[in-house]
């Protein structure tokens, strides 16, 4: 399995916006295959930081997740980085275990 923790800051106040257009892309991997875990969460003191925890089966299921069809309702990836204020920070991880992940 691989992992990743993306960091996105929203333009000032706009951080719920963008919290709220990334649940809507979590929710259309809802059932992706490959997709483990795809958790949004805002930093508890900085709320226009906005954390993006991904775990995949492997690398082909993420850029599968990224080159496919979206849902008529998928957020664009224009739509996510017209919110940002800066590019998104990207830290690759290699994922060993814990609780929460199915097992496989």
């Amino acid at each position: 399995m691989i992992g990743r923790l993306m960091t996105m800051t929203a333009h000032p106040g706009r951080g719920g916006d963008l919290a709220d257009i990334l649940l809507r892309v979590a929710a259309g991997l809802r059932g992706f295959p490959g997709c483990e875990l795809y958790l949004i969460s805002r930093d508890a003191s900085v709320p226009d930081t906005v954390h993006v925890t991904e775990v995949w089966h492997d690398e082909a299921s993420a850029q599968a997740a990224l080159t496919g069809e979206p849902t008529a309702d998928a957020p664009r990836p224009a739509d996510v980085l017209a919110l940002l204020a800066s590019p998104p920070q990207r830290t690759e991880l290699t994922v060993l275990g814990g609780v929460g992940l199915a097992a496989g």
